[in-house]
């Protein structure tokens, strides 16, 4: 007989003589002085309805998107007209030399407001949203888009209801700045979301009909403060504007958020993924004392919970300088911005000193009249009509550079006409035709900020076009100009001298046409979400979606 192998051997031994059970090992035992903690980053959206279907409400289509956010749009230019017009801002009281005074109306009677501090009003809302614009487009990373658009309208309607409980100078610019800070938040996300949605043969006419509003916005502004300012009272319009806005501020609570296209659950579960109270190396882990009787549990509580906010900030703050140096490196975008100062400084000086050079040059008894039909018409036409080329040349980049800079250059050449007519009737034919091409731009412009950038950097890229274009542009374009009027006292040589400034832009806008472009729409983001999880993302709207 063989011998039998030992597990034979251990096979037939009787199962009346078990070996003893070994017992499990005794789990790790923590340090009983010190205890670590980590919180793991949610995404609030998704894990607060977790069985949620993704399916979106019916009724909520893309053009309902589109008008939706067409309207809050308008609103927010109709509080810029109207604070400008007569009726809401007024005129200030005065006194002849015979001692015969007239009382002031509006903002600057009931505040005896000089025109320096008349024209901080304005800048105080700009300061606002400079400010909050790229804050707004950092804190997109970690934050549901769609829910910070409601935020910010829902400031802005408590700041234009302030406006008009204002007592003084000083609490009218407070509200004004924050009414900004509301608008940086739409400013800064509503173009992204228009982008995602509108149908890909469509993508600049939508963007087009969407900036169409801010001439449209500004004109009815002029008329709705001048008629409430009129018949009822100035603050009456800010009271309106703010009842207005109240059920759009309302809206982007209730309905089912949106996500942006690169700013997927992955995304933000990993832009957060650095804000971990403890880190699990042994150097970095925040322990507490759980033996020292000393540091009591609310003390404990509140180191760990300022401690975690801290990391937060530092996280935010090294992000937002990293997205603005990738976005800085884009010089495809960089030029298309630079071209949009040079544009933007001549067309703000326009809506400033238009009306007061036209009456100067041409003596125009209506000359506010005449240059708000002007803008308005050709506002609305030449915007339209911009998205509309675009899309039939077909939207790229490379086109896009084309058609800024021959509509910008044919432009300047029919304005800088225009001013050299010395007949009223030979001005208006050509400077309606010169606002029109300029005007059309307003579409193939921001289709460069949003797709010469990665998704992820769609908003950043928005709102430092906002601010480089206002910073550079159009607010120091005023007072330059003023001073330039001053120095040289004549309206016709001053607005040839700014009309040829949209020359440069021209040229500038057409060297982007020798850039390598690249359209980064469907690129993914920084955090790569995995093709699985992007199918059960909602970045559009029904009917939009990508086939996979």
């Amino acid at each position: 007989m063989g011998e039998k192998n030992s597990s034979e051997l251990e096979s037939s031994k009787p199962d009346s003589d078990p070996s003893p059970p070994r017992p499990p090992p005794p789990a790790p035992v923590p340090d009983s002085t010190e205890m670590a903690i980590s919180i793991p980053p949610r995404d609030p959206e998704t894990d607060a309805n977790p069985n949620e279907s993704d399916s979106s409400p019916s009724w909520f289509t893309p053009k309902r998107l589109l008008v939706i956010f067409c309207i809050i749009n308008m609103l927010n230019y109709v509080d810029r007209g109207a604070i400008a017009s007569n009726g809401v801002n007024g005129s200030r009281k005065s006194c002849t030399a015979s001692g015969t005074c007239t009382s002031g109306s509006g903002i600057q009677g009931d505040f005896n407001l000089n025109n320096f501090e008349d024209g901080v009003l304005s800048s105080a809302f700009m300061v606002g949203l400079l400010i909050a614009s790229p804050i707004f487009a950092s804190l997109a990373k970690i934050h549901n888009p769609f829910r910070l658009i409601g935020v910010g309208l829902l400031v802005w309607t408590i700041a234009t209801a302030g406006c008009g409980c204002s007592f003084d100078f000083w609490s009218i610019t407070i509200c004004r700045m924050l009414v900004g800070v509301g608008e940086a938040s739409f400013i800064s996300l509503a173009a992204p979301f228009i982008d995602d949605n509108a149908p890909p043969a469509q993508k600049t006419a939508w963007l087009a009909v969407f900036y169409m509003c801010i001439p449209t916005g500004i004109a009815v502004g002029y008329v709705y403060g001048g008629l409430v300012g009129e018949h009822l009272h100035w603050r009456a319009a800010f009271w309106g504007e703010s009842i207005l806005m109240l059920p759009f501020a309302i809206l982007g609570f209730i309905i089912k958020p949106l996500q942006l296209k690169g700013f997927g659950t992955s995304s933000l579960t990993a832009a957060t993924d650095n804000v971990e109270v403890v880190d699990d190396s042994n150097e970095e882990k925040q322990t507490i004392p759980i033996e020292n009787e000393e540091i009591s549990e609310k003390q404990t509580s509140k180191k760990f919970f300022l401690s975690g906010y801290a990391k937060r900030f530092s996280t935010q703050a090294s992000r937002f300088g990293k997205d603005l140096k990738a976005l800085l490196s884009e010089k495809v975008y960089v030029v298309n911005v630079l071209g949009y100062i040079a544009y933007n400084f001549v067309i703000g000086a326009y809506s400033y000193w238009g009306p007061k050079a036209g009456y100067d040059i041409y003596h125009m008894s209506n000359a506010d009249l005449m240059f708000g039909g002007i803008t308005i018409v050709c506002g609305i036409f030449g915007t339209l009509a911009g998205g509309l080329v675009l899309d039939k040349m077909e939207s790229t980049i490379s086109n896009a550079f084309k058609l800024l800079s021959v509509a910008t250059f044919l432009g300047a050449i029919f304005c800088f006409s225009a001013f050299c007519f010395k007949s009223l009737y030979g001005f208006i034919p050509f400077f309606s035709i010169g606002e029109l091409l300029v005007f059309a731009t307003q579409g193939p412009v921001n289709y460069i900020c949003l797709h010469s950038v990665k998704p992820s950097l769609r908003p950043l890229s928005m709102a430092m076009s906002t601010v480089s274009i206002h910073i550079f542009g159009d607010v120091p374009s005023s007072p330059l100009v003023g001073l330039l009027q001053d120095s040289i006292n004549n309206w016709r040589e001053t607005a040839l001298i700014l009309t040829s400034i949209l020359f440069i832009a021209a040229i500038i806008w057409f060297i982007g046409i020798f850039f390598h472009s690249v359209d980064r729409f469907n690129e993914e983001s920084e955090h790569d979400v995995p093709v699985v999880e992007r199918s059960n993302l909602r970045p559009l709207l029904g009917g939009n979606q990508e086939a996979p």
